[in-house]
């Protein structure tokens, strides 16, 4: 009897050691669960060569440098590159979904210029709770908190496009899940610099923007063409931009208001022909704040 028990623990301990299973454990021979790492990286193009397989896993790999879990925005490539040539894109394959529209509202806001800022997406009307969709196939590579986008999701394809999902209430994917176009991969809200719910649905290649009306018909919920074609007209609202950026700076350096003896927010509104409420707003005031002698007020 002693000698079966003995020849029993042998061969386990043999197996154990040259079946080159991790984790065995002796009594149940049941073998460890592996451990999902949801980790945020950054894999750089030298490392993601040193290991083939990881190369091919992420979406577009032969156009990004790394794959890159931390930062919202890819590194932005040199337009003047493209020259006059125009590159075309395929917006989906005959292995792939083809498009879903992430949620069937009005667009409040397109892509352009703003009052003082350029808005590099379209903003599309919803309410706090409501399913947002991915428009395409592709793998999730950022899914946080942003101080801007607030909640925010950015799905990677493999055509080298990437779609921004913004001002979500809550997030139901995790970085390096792979999505399918229509899955549901948050809910509608107000998070991050937002006034009112809605979907921020931006579009970008190689980290610059593209007008999502270049691609998608936001009236019949459908892609305007298979193909993108990518040339310098595409990104020519880059200059206008620039502009808007550099008046924007020079408003906010110029249009600052010192607060004198006896001032309220009320009367410097009126001087300026302004609301007290916009004041408040830029300023972060509340109607009880009571203003100092030298305070500086953005206009």
């Amino acid at each position: 009897m002693k000698k079966s028990i003995v020849s029993v623990f042998l061969f386990l301990f043999c197996y154990t050691a040259f079946s080159g299973v991790k984790g065995l454990v002796v009594f149940g021979l049941d073998k460890e669960k592996p451990v999902k790492d949801t980790v945020p990286f950054v894999m750089e193009e030298d490392e993601m060569q040193e290991d083939t397989d990881s190369l091919f896993s992420f979406p577009a790999s032969d156009l990004y440098c790394g794959w890159d879990t931390i930062h919202t925005h890819s590194t932005k490539f040199d337009i003047g590159s493209l020259q006059d040539n125009v590159k075309e894109i395929a917006l989906y394959d005959k292995n792939s979904c083809t498009y879903a529209h992430p949620f069937s509202g009005n667009v409040t806001s397109g892509f352009g210029p703003r009052k003082r800022r350029f808005h590099y997406g379209a903003d599309i009307d919803l309410e706090v709770g409501d399913a947002v969709g991915v428009a395409f196939d592709g793998k999730v590579r950022i899914a946080k908190r942003s101080k801007t986008y607030g909640n925010v999701v950015v799905v990677r394809h493999s055509n080298g496009l990437e779609t921004y999902y913004a001002h979500l209430s809550k997030i139901n994917v995790e970085i390096g899940e792979e999505v399918f176009a229509g899955q549901i991969i948050g809910l509608g809200g107000n998070t991050g610099h937002s006034r009112g719910s809605h979907l921020h649905f931006e579009v970008r290649y190689l980290g610059q923007p593209i007008n999502p009306t270049d691609i998608i018909s936001f009236t019949e919920h459908k892609l305007v063409s298979d193909t993108l074609c990518l040339s310098k007209k595409t990104f020519s609202y880059v200059c206008e931009a620039k502009k808007a950026a550099g008046k924007n700076y020079a408003n906010s350096k110029a249009k600052v208001h010192i607060v004198k003896k006896g001032e309220t927010l009320y009367a410097i509104a009126r001087k300026y022909k302004t609301s007290p409420k916009e004041l408040s707003q830029k300023n972060r005031l509340k109607s009880t704040n009571i203003l100092r002698l030298g305070q500086r007020i953005k206009l």
